[in-house]
């Protein structure tokens, strides 16, 4: 079992709430994302299930059991690091076997566990080579291997992959979500790079000056933003918002419509917004525009790929009224 309560829980550092007060209900098997930008308190958080810094108030429950005092040691928590943080001097096998080691386990039980934690990474070729003579895709898979082997109630991930290139970055990001599916553990995982949580999570926790903006799946969380933070952050381009009179026509403080929710045209329509196409990215499956929209400002339209536009030209935008998302003066959602 791995399931994981936070009640009420805060953190502060003198006068300062870094989580003012969050409450998660976190269930066995549950693959869940932090997500938000940098000082959010994402880090913060896993660090008090962790066990690595102490709450100011609140009660952290691990399978329903009050943990919120309890050493790190004790509450059967792996955690993997930014950092691979592996010992130069040993070898793969060395540095998976290391905590089974500390802990006086059995040398057959140590050596059947490493076995079976390398065979799960694809790291049995590579035993008896030294992290030196690894990739950082490898590294960071022995670093894995090393919290496997403790059999731990759930792995806490605090942004294992940002050392890494984009290629690997893609590669990893499925590894690790093919080795939750395997093994059926609890994980949390924390990123600030909002596509790694909608590929990867099950659930996703939007966190936003250490308060909770929403708790959901990707899809609710992209469907249905709780509010503009949620809206403007979920989803790759971002979303665009118009204030204003035009919002006003939608009895709305302000609007927001998605990249890939514009109808494009290089002749007017009705309804339409003329804007001056600024940049074309055109990426072959898709083609990103930054459209200069006259008394809105710049943005960002995704259309199919292959589009012959070009810097300079005048276009008309038509959203599609069906997927136009409202706000109200409090940047809540507005049904």
């Amino acid at each position: 079992m791995g399931s994981i309560t936070l009640e009420h829980v805060n953190k502060s550092f003198g006068t300062h709430a870094v989580i003012p007060d969050i409450s998660l209900d976190i269930k066995d098997g549950e693959f869940i994302v932090f997500v938000g930008p940098s000082g959010c308190g994402k880090s913060t958080l896993l660090r008090l299930i962790a066990g690595l810094e102490d709450t100011t108030s609140g009660v952290i429950k691990l399978d329903g059991k009050d943990m919120t005092d309890a050493a790190p040691a004790h509450r059967q928590l792996s955690m993997v690091f930014q950092s691979y943080a592996l010992y130069p001097h040993m070898t793969v096998y060395g540095n998976i076997a290391f905590p089974l080691k500390m802990a006086n386990q059995p040398k057959d039980v140590i050596d059947k566990k490493v076995k079976d934690a390398a065979r799960v990474l694809n790291l049995t070729d590579y035993l008896e080579r030294k992290p030196r003579n690894l990739s950082g895709g490898q590294r960071q898979r022995v670093a894995i291997g090393r919290a496997i082997v403790r059999q731990p109630k759930a792995f806490l991930f605090d942004e294992p992959l940002s050392n890494l290139d984009a290629a690997l970055r893609v590669n990893m990001r499925l590894e690790i979500t093919e080795l939750h599916q395997q093994l059926k553990t609890t994980m949390i995982y924390v990123t600030h790079d909002q596509v790694e949580a909608m590929t990867m999570a099950d659930k996703i926790v939007v966190l936003n000056a250490g308060r909770v903006e929403q708790f959901g799946s990707p899809l609710e969380l992209y469907r249905s933003p709780a509010n503009r933070f949620v809206a403007g952050f979920i989803g790759s381009p971002k979303m665009n918002f118009v204030d204003g009179a035009e919002a006003a026509k939608y009895n709305a403080h302000s609007i927001g419509v998605r990249p890939e929710h514009f109808t494009i045209s290089r002749t007017s329509m009705p309804g339409s917004w003329k804007g001056t196409i600024g940049v074309a990215e055109q990426l072959g499956s898709d083609t990103f525009l930054h459209v200069h929209v006259d008394s809105f400002g710049l943005m960002t339209i995704r259309t199919q790929g292959e589009q012959e536009f070009h810097h300079g030209e005048t276009v008309y935008l038509v959203p599609d009224a069906t997927r136009i998302y409202r706000f109200d003066k409090d940047a809540q959602s507005l049904k």
